[in-house]
């Protein structure tokens, strides 16, 4: 089914066009990864494929079958209302039962909640809720009461995303879910666990995002925003890397052909014959598109720099019986490390567990508790955080990092200009001399990260450096670090990213616990997942507890009692299971009678596939739940 078609788009920012009669198609079942520098239009795009924005020329066709659904980088909420009433927003009776539900079990009011549970059992709106639980347990949304108003940037995101996760799969015949950084503010388990529902459900979806690990999870083409043009890649980032270099090659190769033409035919209008022929007008007409191919300027983002740092000493860190907490809550316990020197470590946890704390400790902004820390005299701290600069909105970009340094030094002798260092990390001419206040969220984010580069450091500490920088920033910042000659410490829940530059982990596991794994992320979470297989041993072949304390108190928990609600839920699992499997069988036998015409088969075939659906996700939540009863 056709979904979605632009024909001849254009769209331009005063005289900057973003991007110039493209054209493009989206049918149903596409999962399409749209990739661009910031700032080239990618999220004008998708408003405009949303319907929120309009192009300057050209048509957009959606199917009048089609609902669109956007899930924006930066969600707008009524401060006033609660999480519930944000969530449960849809005006529809299965909705409106559950939302009374959810508000009534929070409340604990106990009449209230017998009505609720009455207008849920007469509308069958159990399976509804048991969605809505499973998505918004996997968000970690519990406090439904809450006002909008006092929540982190983080929680209001990860409550936008329960929004359209939970509306795509509501009264949706045909959805295009448009998707803009979903992964930002998620931790691993939260990403991975999108993977799964994205791929489960039967989406057609087009979304921009920096995870390279979770694009190839979902998406099996990409789109990329260039100069005005949009190509389109078949496959998974790997590929659209060796196709895209293909291409750049073959660009480079057109453009000094194109050069090479240029200064000929530029030497024959020079000469300004004095008759002009049908002939010389056709050639003199023809010049200018030469001209204009001759001019275009082909892009390199795999660009390596090799600086030349401050200095590193013999010491660099050490830390000594390090305590911190904050009231009950333990960050370091005694916590001893050495740093060496060229040292890259990857820090990760779960929020809240203190890893921003950890950082800004090595680097003296806060006091441990107790303990001491040597740091060494020729360490350069270089922080990059997730609160970003204090900048001069009215301050030209190129002002800005000569305020700082004119020149930057490399380590095979002479520097780089600011403007040649600007133009390293895609800040093109034009770019230089805009006003930081037009800049775009990523693109300012980017400069942030150049002015901590262009100070020299050399311990790097990157604190979420990948939320909301594009790709071929991203790729420029890794080949940057790759060549990076002194410490670097990142947090980071990028997968790709810390794989490439990481040599080991320290995992944050709470309560003051820090582990050291030798290895980067995947091999850490792979290890993770092998735990997770090895059987509970019985008591009566279990092997002695100095053998197996140490596994079993690893991968046992306690089981957490079913609430009143899930109690409601298991039971009339247990219901409604059994009815659906009878009726999933006489329509088999109906199907195997050979009595049907066409449009019955067609009808039955249908109804069938649907009751397989609804059928295995409901064995897997009273799996689950039976686990627990």
């Amino acid at each position: 089914m056709h979904f979605l078609s632009a024909e001849n788009i254009s769209k331009s920012f005063g005289i900057n066009p973003l991007f110039s009669s493209i054209s493009f198609h989206i049918s149903q079942g596409d999962k399409i990864a749209l990739i661009a520098r910031n700032g080239s239009g990618k999220s004008t795009l998708l408003h405009m494929l949303a319907g929120q924005e309009t192009a300057d020329t050209g048509t957009i066709w959606v199917n009048k079958e089609v609902d669109v659904i956007l899930f924006e980088q930066e969600p707008a909420f009524d401060p006033n209302k609660t999480v519930a009433q944000t969530i449960f927003f849809y005006d529809h009776p299965l909705m409106n039962a559950v939302r009374a539900y959810e508000a009534a079990a929070a409340s604990q009011d106990a009449e209230r909640l017998n009505e609720a549970i009455v207008k849920m059992d007469e509308l069958g709106a159990w399976d509804v809720d048991a969605k809505v639980k499973q998505i918004l347990d996997k968000l970690n949304i519990h406090e439904l009461n809450q006002s909008m108003g006092t929540l982190s940037g983080g929680q209001r995101k990860r409550i936008a995303l329960a929004k359209t996760l939970i509306d795509i799969g509501f009264e949706h015949k045909h959805c295009l879910l448009i998707m803009d950084e979903p992964t930002n503010h998620l931790d691993v388990s939260m990403v991975e666990w999108m993977e799964q529902f994205l791929n489960r459900e039967n989406l057609t979806l087009i979304l921009v995002t920096h995870d390279r690990y979770f694009l190839d999870t979902v998406c099996d083409e990409i789109w990329e925003l260039e100069g005005s043009e949009l190509f389109v890649y078949k496959g998974n980032y790997e590929n659209y890397l060796e196709k895209k270099a293909a291409r750049t090659e073959s660009d480079k190769a057109s453009v000094d052909k194109a050069r090479n033409l240029y200064r000929r035919e530029l030497e024959w209008m020079r000469k300004q014959p004095k008759a002009r022929t049908t002939k010389s007008k056709s050639r003199q007409d023809n010049f200018y598109v030469v001209a204009e191919k001759a001019s275009k300027q082909t892009q390199d983002t795999s660009l390596q720099l090799s600086m030349k740092m401050s200095r590193l000493g013999g010491k660099i860190i050490e830390l000594k019986k390090i305590y911190k907490s904050y009231a009950n809550k333990v960050i370091l316990k005694g916590f001893d490390y050495t740093f060496k020197k060229g040292e890259r470590v990857g820090i990760i946890g779960p929020n809240g567990v203190g890893k921003s704390t950890f950082t800004n400790i090595l680097q003296g902004l806060e006091q441990a508790d107790s303990g001491k820390i040597n740091v060494g005299d020729t360490i350069v701290f270089g922080n990059y955080s997730q609160q970003g600069l204090q900048l001069k909105e009215d301050q030209r970009v190129i002002e800005f990092v000569k305020n700082i340094a004119e020149n930057f030094p490399l380590a095979t002798g002479g520097s780089l200009s600011a403007a040649q260092f600007l133009q390293l990390f895609l800040f093109d001419p034009d770019k230089q001399y805009t006003y930081i206040s037009k800049l775009s969220g990523g693109e300012k984010r980017r400069l942030h990260l150049l002015a901590i580069l262009f100070r020299n450091p050399n311990f790097l500490i990157l604190d979420e450096p990948t939320n909301d920088l594009d790709l071929p920033t991203l790729a420029v910042l890794e080949n940057f670090l790759l060549e990076f000659g002194g410490c670097l410490v990142i947090i980071s829940h990028d997968r790709y990213f810390m794989d490439r530059l990481v040599d080991h982990l320290l995992v944050f596991e709470g309560n003051g616990v820090i582990r050291d794994f030798p290895g980067h992320y995947s091999q850490y979470r792979l290890e993770v997942g092998e735990k997770k297989k090895v059987p509970v041993q019985s008591e009566e072949t279990a092997a002695p507890p100095s053998q197996a304390a140490t596994v079993t108190a690893t991968i046992t928990k306690e089981k957490k009692p079913l609430s009143y609600k899930e109690k409601r839920e298991f039971e009339q699992l247990e219901k409604e299971l059994p009815l659906l499997s009878e009726e999933k069988r006489k329509i088999s036998e109906e199907l195997a009678s050979g009595n049907c015409s066409y449009e019955q088969l067609t009808t039955l075939s249908l109804q069938i596939e649907g009751l397989s659906t609804k059928i295995d996700a409901m064995e897997l939540r009273w799996l689950e739940l039976s686990e627990r009863h």
